[in-house]
């Protein structure tokens, strides 16, 4: 394959990626808001990808890996469309939040190795702290806060959001 077709086939695969690249005027000191809108886009940072924004902005990989690596908020990984925090932090740990973290890994199928459902429906994000230790034990699924919750009340939340997927999957086969 030509290098010429190769560009071509990476441009059409990755075309909401140039268009952000674009947005940004490819300039490499954008590198930050670029990942961040590319995250946006896939819910994490694919390697290729991070290779092609690299090769696009004319910096090494190295570079690229190493911003995305250095911030916290940027996942190498898949994430799931539902991501649920759970604070661990030590008034939400003092009441009881590991055992919301064990009902979680319980219903969901994961573990302390393994965060994110097999569907990617959810991911399981336990934190140092949410800044509502008034209201411990804090959990926040996509950015909602659920104060003093119960690992029978957590459950029930991702039971409700699982039933809605299940709705929503059957309305678009109906359609």
């Amino acid at each position: 394959m030509s290098e010429k077709t190769n560009n071509q086939s990476s441009m059409r695969k990755f075309q909401k990626v140039c268009d952000i690249l674009e947005s940004y005027n490819y300039n490499p000191n954008k590198l930050v808001p670029i990942l961040q809108e590319v995250q946006a886009e896939y819910r994490f940072l694919p390697e290729d990808v991070m290779t092609f924004i690299a090769s696009s902005l004319d910096i090494s990989p190295a570079k690229v890996y190493g911003v995305a690596t250095f911030y916290a908020h940027f996942a190498l990984e898949p994430k799931g469309k539902h991501i649920i925090k759970v604070c661990d932090g030590t008034a939400c740990h003092v009441r009881h939040s590991s055992h919301i973290i064990e009902a979680i890994y319980d219903r969901l199928d994961l573990d302390e190795k393994k965060h994110t459902t097999n569907d990617l429906l959810f991911t399981l994000e336990i934190v140092s702290c949410l800044g509502a230790c008034g209201l411990a034990p804090v959990v926040v699924i996509n950015d909602e806060v659920h104060p003093v919750m119960t690992p029978e009340s957590t459950v029930e939340l991702i039971d409700n959001i699982i039933e809605k997927e299940q709705e929503e999957a059957n309305a678009q086969i109906a359609i």
